[in-house]
């Protein structure tokens, strides 16, 4: 590829003393994140819940080697090194041809799960000043999203909003749907917005960022997921982004971008033609009513944009998404990443599509979402 290649959505994997060396043991105990050694497997608590295993996280290549194989369980130890040292991830980087990645969490993702907003509060915290100096080792290479709490205090997560871009953080991600009670239609995050496009930072919803009361299910110490919820996990940022459309945000605030992360594209044609139904054939139900004359697919060709790895399918309906919302990603070093076939991956996806085209998804779209 003749063209800036940038990962919308790559990972690090949080390192065992990542929050045992932050974190006050006085004031939080073992409720601090810590890894156990469970027997056959290493696992993450926080608040003495399960909040991750290492299998899926750190298995990137196995879907092309040998995908029978692939387990959620795992070591820390066979995490690769990429994911927690910026010299080794940015050595893959190298071998996978990429030249630049967006980075998101791994294990604290599932910590949305964790109800105890305080204590999850100084989670993030912490996490996003340990990504921060991961990041600013390689500045022109790697690029960080802060992680925010809302809940009930929204000044405090936009004061946290405020510090990740001070701490040189592109763009900041919330929970793909919120508390029970507080969807994102709700008055309650118009500071929020605003925060958001008077920063001009990006507002991710990342796969797997539940809060509590969205369907969060436990077997034991374990948040527990089906195939089936695997399959539909876009359902969540559909209801978010309708209710953030619907509700007028992107009228009120019209600089503002959501990015949709981790959730592929193959349905969003389909969502925005009955957005655009719904709106026009249901006003009772639909009603926040556009100023102009305007559809909801108006503010999705607008205002959300779409991280994705490999949907072809989607790629090919690209000009019913949108062309400047695709923003291609890699995933890296999740057993779903298309390290280290990235390349051949994008020539198999792109093989149809003009150059011109090719340069925005694997690049520019993302650069100019970020101010890269």
């Amino acid at each position: 590829m003749n063209h800036r290649i940038i990962s919308s959505d790559s990972h690090v994997v949080e390192p065992p003393y990542l929050w045992t060396e932050r974190m006050s043991s006085k004031k939080w105990g073992d409720r601090i994140p810590h890894l156990v050694d469970e027997g056959p497997f290493d696992q993450w608590l926080c608040d003495g819940e399960g909040v991750g295993v290492l299998g899926g996280v750190s298995q990137a290549g196995k879907r092309y080697s040998d995908p029978e194989s692939i387990t959620l369980d795992g070591r820390f130890g066979d995490v690769p090194a990429g994911g927690y040292d910026p010299h080794a991830h940015v050595k893959d980087l190298d071998i996978d041809g990429v030249d630049l990645d967006i980075l998101y969490p791994s294990i604290a993702l599932n910590m949305f799960s964790i109800p105890d907003p305080l204590l999850i509060r100084e989670v993030f915290k912490s996490y996003n000043d340990w990504l921060a100096d991961f990041c600013s080792y390689y500045p022109e290479k790697l690029k960080a999203i802060g992680m925010i709490l809302l809940d009930d205090d929204i000044p405090k997560g936009i004061s946290e909003i405020k510090r990740c871009q001070n701490l040189g953080m592109v763009g900041i991600m919330v929970p793909t749907f919120p508390r029970q009670g507080e969807s994102y239609d709700n008055v309650m995050y118009e500071p929020l917005w605003a925060t958001a496009e008077d920063l001009n930072i990006p507002v991710s919803l990342h796969t797997g960022t539940n809060r509590p009361g969205a369907q969060i299910m436990r077997k034991g110490r374990e948040v527990v997921e089906t195939g089936s919820d695997r399959i539909n996990n876009d359902y969540w940022p559909r209801m978010s982004i309708s209710q953030i459309i619907l509700s007028g945000v992107f009228e009120r605030f019209p600089n503002l971008n959501i990015v949709n992360v981790e959730h592929d594209l193959a349905w969003i044609p389909y969502f925005i033609q009955r957005m655009d139904t719904t709106y026009r054939e249901r006003p009772t139900q639909c009603t926040y009513r556009f100023k102009n004359s305007a559809l909801p697919s108006d503010f999705m060709e607008k205002n959300v944009f779409h991280s994705f790895q490999d949907d072809g399918l989607g790629v090919r309906d690209r000009h019913l998404i949108g062309m400047n919302q695709l923003l291609w990603a890699s995933d890296y070093p999740h057993a779903e990443s298309t390290f280290p076939e990235s390349q051949r991956i994008l020539s198999e996806i792109l093989a149809d599509v003009p150059e011109t085209e090719k340069a925005m998804i694997i690049g520019s779209n993302c650069a100019s979402l970020y101010g890269l």
